[in-house]
């Protein structure tokens, strides 16, 4: 009986990986709340899930100004990248492999999360009609105010340390976070974007900020270990886009030219439907990258299995299913039946609905 493609190795970038499935990167909300570092839980939850081709982490503050929930890890401090290695010393002691999600929230934040209760920032001074968890509860994201032109090369620089941090703490690879309304894709989306100067107006101008991001840190990595993850049709965090095909279209190429290792794109609507808006064309956009093509949102077994042996992706990435099911690739592998996941414990708490969720050996136990 042949094997189906997706439990196949493969390359991407400078990556061997053992099969196609990917973990997708997961805010779980479980980092010590005092000083926002990775601990022993999360190398455990980590470790679980290691038979995964590539582990993506949850998103990873670059910088304190970069924070939008509570308990969310950070990548920027001494004591975060020691307790990063942690994480990855369990993950490759279960012989897997885990890249790090660098992560700015850009307006997507509270003032009771930011330095000195400043103001988060943003491409432009728009509040966003989205709501944040700030530790007691989900609350309205505060009003932000727009970057001055002199401080964008602060950002990338906040980037390039964390992709540093993120080496010294032994990840394998790192993935920017421009999807979901968060900073990048702020600036990415003309309705966010409302500047006048070099990184706003015409979409060149727009993506210039994630392409100079991108830029910098493939220079601190080989451009093989880093990745992006981009949603073209995803309104999550209140984001918009007039002409989401020629704004993301523009974005790739760019991208595409630096020889990045993975595209890793939201297929429809984040954590909802795969249904896209008129025009949108997944493939198309797929085509204007040379590296390797991660599809994630909605997919079970056989809409994988089917993306992989079409071609239509490389590699697959699930996110609540994985939550669920530590061993999900051999889960998948069988065509067993799977945990159902518990939405109430899915942002902070315990050991509970994070690590005791039971592997199939267990279940049958």
């Amino acid at each position: 009986m042949t094997v189906p493609k997706l439990f196949t190795p493969t390359r991407i970038g400078d990556l061997e990986l053992p099969n196609r499935i990917v973990m997708a990167p997961l805010t779980r909300n479980r980092a010590r709340p005092d000083g926002d570092v990775p601990h022993a839980l999360n190398a455990e939850y980590y470790a679980q899930r290691a038979t995964a081709g590539l582990l993506i982490t949850e998103g990873t503050q670059i910088s304190p100004e970069g924070k939008g929930y509570a308990w969310t890890p950070g990548i920027h401090s001494p004591e975060q990248v020691a307790g990063w290695r942690q994480v990855t010393d369990a993950v490759h002691q279960a012989g897997g492999r885990i890249a790090a999600q660098l992560w700015h929230v850009g307006r997507i934040s509270h003032t009771v999360l930011q330095p000195d209760g400043a103001a988060p920032v943003g491409p432009s001074a728009i509040a966003a009609a989205t709501r944040v968890y700030d530790g007691e509860g989900f609350v309205p994201a505060s009003a932000p105010r727009a970057l001055e032109t002199d401080e964008l090369p602060r950002i990338v620089g906040d980037y390039a340390q964390a992709a540093r941090n993120a080496r010294e703490a032994s990840f394998d690879a790192v993935e920017i976070h421009a999807a979901n309304g968060y900073l990048l894709h702020q600036f990415l989306a003309d309705g966010t974007n409302k500047r006048t100067d070099a990184y706003g107006g015409p979409v060149a101008n727009r993506a210039r900020l994630l392409l100079e991001v991108a830029e910098a840190v493939a220079e601190v990595w080989t451009p093989g270990r880093v990745g992006v993850r981009l949603s073209p049709f995803s309104n999550f965090g209140d984001i918009a886009d007039s002409d989401p095909m020629a704004t993301f279209g523009h974005a790739i190429e760019g991208l595409s030219g630096l020889g990045l290792g993975f595209l890793h794109l939201v297929e429809g609507q984040t954590g909802g439907t795969r249904e896209l808006p008129p025009g949108a064309d997944l493939q198309a956009l797929r085509r204007l990258f040379k590296g390797s093509y991660i599809a994630n949102n909605g997919y079970d077994r056989g809409l994988a299995i089917e993306a992989v042996e079409t071609g239509r992706a490389d590699l697959v990435a699930f996110g609540k299913l994985f939550i669920a099911n530590p061993d999900l690739v051999e889960r998948l592998r069988r065509d067993a039946p799977l945990n159902t996941p518990d939405q109430a414990t899915f942002y902070g708490g315990t050991e509970r609905g994070y690590t005791d969720y039971p592997a199939l050996e267990q279940a049958a136990a």
